[in-house]
């Protein structure tokens, strides 16, 4: 499926800002894939990406397929919840802005763990980038496979739901992946997302590929918006993340008053490791489908770069709960390899997968 078709908002003399998209979606609901698609288009606009990861090692910006676009990557928490970040996104946006040849669009990915919301806000805190950019959108993908798991998800009882977050948030709701499940499963997906957002138009999608005309350029947001123009918008949403994140969860607002409504589970963590050696593939694969089918529950994404024994290729790790993929992707730039894995989830032990990993390392060393 390729949108040739010209983003008509993009040419509308109406304004001259930088139009903005959210890219959000809970861990492995296809925000990577959606974000290739879009740059591979040819639509004939020059689109920054801001991606944002989960975990101290950079993965995300070496999923994303070669293109002219401009990637500016940020490891250091989720863009929503921890302030240092935010003031970074817009340090990132004023850098992106200053630029002599101007974007025509800018795509902000958060990552899976991120209530869109005040992320959104952050558009409205800076004079000078408010200025120059408009929010057209928050686009939000679900993982058709898992999402209602996390929807219904016991462990977050009293605390805030990004799955729902995300949904509630949308301007466009993406049901992705509706290939592996049947029509009936993504007719009553349809029908409860509807009854938590019911504003949001709802596209289907496989391997998110959609009309892109349907997501960008498409005005979600003004500044008359009710959320947005709310005084304590800012107040309600100044909360922090997880303990992965490292920073306290104790808030409040101005006003002394506790918001626990935007507390994040704090036993979801993030694991992430490289080793500088090429792995066994067959090893590998053996040990990380055994790890998905004994901990698959608690393993809400898995993805990563991986050096193969023998091969000129990158291999690619996607995973989301019990469904893996690696596979061979393009070749290795020149220069120094390593391999870079994220697991997100809870109950993780770092050392055990660590050493685990190494010993797919050790055996392919032992087999030349």
């Amino acid at each position: 499926m390729t949108d040739t078709t010209t983003l008509t908002n993009y040419d509308s003399a109406v304004t001259k800002q930088v139009p903005v998209t959210i890219l959000t979606g809970f861990l492995g609901s296809g925000k990577t894939t959606l974000l290739n698609y879009i740059l591979t288009q040819k639509h004939g606009h020059r689109i920054a990406v801001i991606e944002n990861e989960f975990g101290e090692v950079d993965v995300d910006s070496d999923l994303v397929l070669t293109s002219d676009e401009e990637i500016y990557q940020m490891t250091n928490g989720c863009i929503c919840c921890v302030v240092d970040v935010r003031t970074d996104l817009v340090r990132i946006l004023q850098k992106l802005l200053s630029q002599s040849e101007k974007f025509d669009h800018i795509l902000v990915e958060t990552s899976g763990l991120a209530d869109p919301t005040p992320v959104a806000a952050t558009f409205f805190m800076d004079n000078d980038v408010a200025r120059q950019v408009s929010l057209d959108g928050v686009v939000t993908l679900v993982d058709a496979v898992h999402i209602e798991s996390h929807l219904d998800d016991p462990k977050l009882q009293g605390m805030d739901n990004q799955a729902v977050d995300q949904i509630v948030a949308a301007d466009r709701i993406i049901i992705n992946k509706t290939d592996l499940v049947d029509a009936a499963t993504v007719t009553a997906l349809a029908e409860r997302i509807r009854k938590i957002n019911e504003g949001a138009q709802i596209l289907r999608s496989s391997h998110a590929q959609v009309d892109l005309t349907a997501i960008l350029g498409i005005g979600g947001f003004s500044s008359s918006s009710p959320v947005i123009a709310d005084p304590h918008f800012l107040d309600e949403h100044e909360h922090v993340c997880d303990d992965a994140c490292g920073h306290d969860h104790d808030h409040g607002d101005p006003h002394g008053h506790v918001d626990h409504g935007h507390m994040h589970d704090p036993s979801v963590a993030s694991v992430s490791l490289v080793f500088d050696r090429p792995f066994d593939r067959q090893k590998l694969s053996d040990y990380l489908h055994a790890l998905v089918a004994e901990h698959g529950d608690d393993i809400f994404r898995m993805k990563g770069i991986i050096e193969i024994e023998g091969a000129s290729k990158r291999y690619v790790l996607q995973g989301v709960h019990r469904i893996l993929e690696l596979k061979a992707a393009d070749a290795w730039e020149t220069g120094a390899r390593s391999s870079k894995f994220v697991f997100i989830g809870r109950n993780l032990d770092r050392d055990e997968l660590r050493s685990a990993l190494q010993e797919c390392i050790d055996s392919a060393i032992v087999t030349i």
